[in-house]
């Protein structure tokens, strides 16, 4: 079993949560909640390992905040 990493922001227009798996052109999915997210980046990610393992464009690393005065 292989695991990713996927960032998830909640679109304000659509209310819908958005999916995606940094520097891996593709792996994008949205669903109206989370687990229907995770349930359709699941079969993304299946589809797309079946062209074989992905190079990644990028790694994630996390998150930070920043203030401005």
């Amino acid at each position: 079993m292989q695991s990713f990493t996927a960032v998830i922001e909640r679109d304000e227009a659509t209310g819908l949560f958005v999916g995606y798996v940094p520097g891996w052109p593709g792996a994008h999915s949205q669903g109206a909640t989370l687990d229907e997210l995770r349930q359709n980046l699941e079969e993304v990610v299946a589809m797309l390992l079946e062209d074989g393992a992905p190079k990644l464009e990028g790694e994630f690393v996390g998150t930070q905040t920043v203030k401005v005065a």
